[in-house]
Formats: structure tokens, sequence, C-alpha cells
């Protein structure tokens, strides 16, 4: 009995240069989304009052703000005790969600980590926040172990995501969060970094090296 195998479809020229603009343009636009934010919490005070004071809920439940990252760690930490959800779809757009995801003991656990170890130690971690931020922007700018410039991408935004996406005071549009994370997978998915990047000529010398039985290379060239 004969036996027929469909060939694989071929992908055109325009197709491939398509593909690889696509990506090149994500890497870029995420590395600039990155940027934008490194100002308005600059070290050494992160543009935080005096004193590091937090937004807080006063006795009467009210959001009272405060500047800088210490406003939005304040602003986390009080939401992450109220209920949240995610992906909320309200199909006649009255009355209570059709769809929607209880996210509530996610955004919980988040908030326990940002209230017994982020704002007691905000003085310091608060560099480790703008440092990975800075990270992010340098690796996916210059195409610089990309991969691992989005892998640390994905954290900072899956974080946020927990903490801000769809809170309604300040009103926070919650698929601007779910699209980070979402570009963030892309771009560690595609590691396009290889295209336009420093890792297009770094990585065959560290697969070269690794052939060679280099241990560490392997481990770099898969972050590129």
């Amino acid at each position: 009995m004969a036996t027929y195998t469909l060939a694989q479809p071929k992908v055109t020229a325009w197709e491939e240069t398509l593909r690889k603009v696509v990506l090149v343009l994500a890497r870029l636009l995420l590395a600039l989304l990155f940027f934008a934010n490194l100002f308005w919490k600059m070290p050494p005070t992160f543009n935080c009052p005096a004193d590091f004071t937090f937004a807080r809920a006063d006795v009467s439940g009210k959001l009272v703000r405060s500047s800088g990252l210490c406003d939005w760690v304040g602003v986390e930490a009080v939401w992450s005790h109220r209920p949240r959800q995610f992906f909320v779809v309200n199909l006649d757009n009255q009355g209570p969600p059709e769809i929607a995801l209880d996210v509530s003991w996610l955004a919980r656990l988040n908030g326990l980590f940002l209230e017994n170890f982020v704002m007691p130690n905000i003085r310091w971690f608060g560099y480790v926040v703008w440092g990975m931020e800075a990270f992010i922007f340098v690796s996916l700018l210059l195409g610089l172990f990309g991969r691992l410039g989005a892998l640390v991408a994905i954290a900072q935004s899956a974080q946020l995501q927990l903490g801000l996406a769809g809170i309604s005071n300040p009103f926070e549009w919650e698929w601007g969060y779910h699209l980070m994370v979402m570009i963030s997978l892309i771009v560690f998915a595609f590691a396009p970094g290889r295209i336009l990047g420093i890792d297009a000529w770094l990585r065959p010398r560290l697969q070269a090296a690794s052939e060679r039985g280099n241990r560490p290379a392997r481990f770099l060239g898969w972050l590129t």
C-alpha cells in the first residue's frame, strides 16, 4: 500500500523577512517600554518621600497616595487585600462579569512578599527593581543575551501583572499587563537578539566553544 507524506509548505522570502522584522520590533519596543519607566524611580531615592512612606489605605479604606516607587509598591500592597479577577469579560456591559478568573490568592501571595520583604528593604531593594529594568533595556536594545533579558522581563511583568492588572483606583487596564507578559514570552521563545543583535555574532562562537566541551559556553549559548 502506498503511503503519502504531505510536504511542508515552504516559507517564502517575504514571509521570512516579515517574521524577522516583527520579532526585532517586538524586542525593541519591549526595550523602549522598560526604558521609559526608568526615570520616574531613579536611585538613590527612587522618587520616594524623604521618609520612604508607602501608599496605604486609611481607616475608611480610601487610598492615600505617596510618590515614586513607594507609591506603586504601596498600591500593590493595598490591592493585595482586595478581591482580584483576571480576563474579565462582561458580555452585556451590565452587572457582574460573565467570564473571570479569580486570582485573589495569587495577588495576596504577591502582597505578602511586598509587605514582608520589599517594603522593609526598599532603600536597597529599589536598586534591584531599577537594575532589573535597566538590564532588560540594555539586553533587548543590543540583542545581547536577549533570552536572559526576556526572562527577566517575564518575571518583572508577571509581578506587575499580579500587583496592578485590573485594579480600579488608580485605574490600570488589565490587558496592558497581560500583553506585557505575552510579548516578553514571545521574545523569550524566539530570541530575536539573533537577528540584528550582538547575539547573532556571539551565538556561533559560544556553540563552537560548547562543542569543544566548554560547559559555561553551552549555558551562555542558551541565554542568547
